[in-house]
């Protein structure tokens, strides 16, 4: 079976309090559940992390090749700071899809910048809870093509 890295960037792990009014009211742990249902239906397996920290996402990133098919991030605010994320995931040799659950474009300018998208296969933001689900679908679709 083919398995999936998946990465929440830092502050993540605060949905569900953190800024109701643009990230909604589902906690990290809804989501993860959200995933692994959609895991299930589409025949592939999840490993997922939640970090704060830049280095350890980059250290995910950079040994994914040896387990992972694909990647889905959603590198949260480091989007907009990373190049090491950025470099990680161009060097890492594996399919990566970033998702965002609020529309980056739409929001302030420093956040309509990503630094991690030109490096990914694509992207899916703005759509809530289901830039995961959409972004998985794409990832398991770069996997399958």
């Amino acid at each position: 079976m083919e398995k999936i890295l998946v990465i929440h960037g830092p502050n993540l792990n605060l949905l569900g309090n953190r800024e109701v009014n643009i990230y909604g009211k589902e906690s990290l742990d809804s989501i993860n559940a959200k995933l692994k249902k959609e895991a299930e239906r589409l025949k592939v397996k999840l490993e997922i992390s939640q970090s704060n920290h830049e280095g350890e996402i980059v250290d995910l990133i950079g040994s994914a090749k040896k387990d992972f098919k694909a990647i889905l991030i959603n590198p949260a605010a480091y989007t907009h700071t990373s190049i090491a994320i950025r470099d990680a995931i161009a060097a890492c040799g594996v399919p990566t899809v970033e998702v965002h659950i609020s529309n980056i474009y739409a929001r302030e300018d420093f956040r309509q910048t990503s630094l991690t998208a030109p490096a990914c296969a694509g992207q899916v933001s703005g759509f809530g809870i289901n830039s995961y689900l959409l972004g998985l679908e794409a990832a398991v679709g770069l996997i399958r093509k």
